[in-house]
């Protein structure tokens, strides 16, 4: 009988011990948006207690209710759409162009010593140098508009795409290559068939970097020579316009496109590499 008790006793008390564990396990399964929308909702606060206990005008520091409405408002009367749509276009020739020259070029890099020898010194010395510096003469040589600028967003994404690339085809399982070479398969069918799917998760992981940089050159190509697009309406808007709401609306815009294009890389990775540990 008293075995039997302290049998009880000692799985209540297992019980009981693991019982402070619960709100861990919870919190740990909380979703990663719910904790983004926590913190978006802690600076939300901290923009308005510093408003109103600064005593800042909204000429230099409007309080978040008054960029929301004028958030809206610049998005019903038109007037950030044809900007926004001009800085998408922008992008998305410069993602053209960017990432059709740095996978290839990767892969080059990723199976010849060689190459990345002779070229990579370039690479280097071209992304230390700043694209604020670039991007007039890149304006001077093509002119300002679309392909001025959508040649600044591939100058910005090339370089971590390009090493993203070099390195997860570095990174190939041996086994793969050599599997691959009994086979028979050609160095052409190498590359696409074993290769390249297995170094997606780190050309992907580059593109994502190099999805939000694109985002920044075309602002700074749009500042070099644009007569529309979102950092065009920058200049607007602190300029000619002072309209400071209008300024932080364009940048939530501006903000609100990185996350977009970001997410939507994330998607396709997850469609094609799948859910990462």
């Amino acid at each position: 009988m008293s075995a039997a008790m302290d049998e009880r006793d000692a799985a209540v008390g297992g019980v009981a011990g693991l019982a402070p564990r619960r709100p861990m396990e919870q919190r740990r399964r909380m979703p990663g948006w719910l904790l983004a929308l926590g913190g978006v909702a802690v600076l939300l606060v901290a923009w308005k207690l510093l408003v109103v206990v600064a005593g800042y005008p909204t000429f230099v520091l409007p309080a978040p209710e008054v960029v929301a409405a004028r958030f809206v408002r610049a998005w019903a009367d038109g007037t950030i759409e044809p900007h926004a749509a001009a800085t998408i276009e922008e992008i998305a020739g410069g993602l053209v162009i960017g990432v059709g020259a740095a996978l290839p070029l990767g892969a080059l890099l990723g199976r010849s010593r060689l190459a990345e020898q002779v070229l990579a010194p370039y690479f280097v010395a071209a992304q230390a140098t700043p694209i604020l510096a670039v991007a007039p003469l890149i304006a001077l040589w093509f002119g300002t508009g679309l392909i001025s600028i959508a040649a600044i967003c591939a100058v910005v994404l090339f370089f971590p795409v390009t090493v993203a690339t070099m390195v997860g085809v570095r990174s190939v399982d041996p086994r793969l290559v050599e599997m691959a070479a009994a086979f028979r398969a050609t160095p052409r069918q190498r590359l696409l068939w074993v290769e390249v799917p297995a170094a997606l998760p780190a050309i992907f992981g580059g593109l994502r970097v190099g999805v939000t940089l694109a985002v920044v050159g075309a602002i700074v190509g749009e500042w070099a020579g644009a007569n529309a697009g979102l950092g065009v309406l920058i200049n607007l808007a602190r300029g000619s316009l002072f309209d400071t709401p209008l300024l932080f609306a364009t940048l939530l815009t501006i903000a609100l496109l990185g996350i977009g294009l970001y997410l939507l890389v994330v998607i396709v990775e997850r469609r094609l590499v799948g859910v990462r540990a």
